[in-house]
């Protein structure tokens, strides 16, 4: 097929720094980063600041509950956002990773993987590579995968059974399967990028990701084995 008519309009303005864009009742929910806010934005693109979080909001996760659990960067916690906007720490992350945490995704039962830098990125530290934290709904935390260049955006099949990780500077999407207790295994080439640099990611209806090339300032589709 030939390719989609995209059309580009500005839903929402004034922001710093945005990430961890997630859909969500009807509502885009959004960390600006170094704006140090979590927001939603309704489809007329009216904003609602729904806390603040002075460590640096990154990736979110909605529970089966629907209550929202914030990535907390700089601190590298978890925090749970009351509907008032009040935090309260859900897991600390701070012992088993080696820099400030950033994406998250979580599944249907709960389930809450979180990715880091692995080095002071900010600082220009010599890069080194990072884990992944698993933190199950009773908040224990665990490595489930290890020596990931800079995991970024992720995204769980809709049968749960595969989690496919961004490494941003592997320019690679990597697949794990997906155990009934949330441990990864088998550990593949989901999809190889070339020079382009992955960040978020998202599934569609068909099984295919797109991906945020920041590098590039592209969005591209892809599906598994690269094409």
């Amino acid at each position: 097929g030939g390719a989609m008519a995209l059309t580009f309009e500005t839903l929402a303005e004034d922001f710093v720094f945005l990430e961890g864009p997630r859909w969500h009742k009807g509502c885009l929910w959004v960390s600006d980063m170094w704006g140090h806010t979590i927001y939603s934005i309704t489809e007329e693109g009216e904003s609602t600041r729904v806390a603040e979080l002075p460590n640096r909001p990154s990736g979110l996760a909605f529970l089966p509950s629907g209550e929202l659990i914030a990535v907390s960067m700089a601190d590298r916690k978890l925090m749970r956002v009351a509907e008032n906007g009040v935090l309260s720490e859900y897991a600390d992350l701070s012992t088993l990773v080696s820099a400030d945490i950033n994406d998250c995704v979580s599944d249907k039962d709960g389930n809450i993987y979180v990715g880091n830098f692995g080095y002071d990125l900010m600082a220009g530290a010599d890069p080194a590579l990072a884990n992944l934290i698993l933190v199950t709904p009773d908040a224990r935390t665990q490595v489930v995968a290890e020596n990931m260049n800079f995991p970024n955006g992720m995204v769980i099949t809709d049968d749960g059974s595969t989690l496919i990780c961004a490494e941003t500077f592997g320019n690679v999407l990597t697949a794990f399967d997906r155990s009934a207790d949330g441990t990864l295994s088998n550990r593949r080439l989901w999809a190889e990028l070339g020079d382009r640099t992955p960040d978020g990611i998202c599934l569609d209806s068909e099984g295919a990701i797109w991906v945020s090339c920041f590098m590039s300032g592209e969005f591209i589709r892809l599906v598994e084995g690269g094409a």
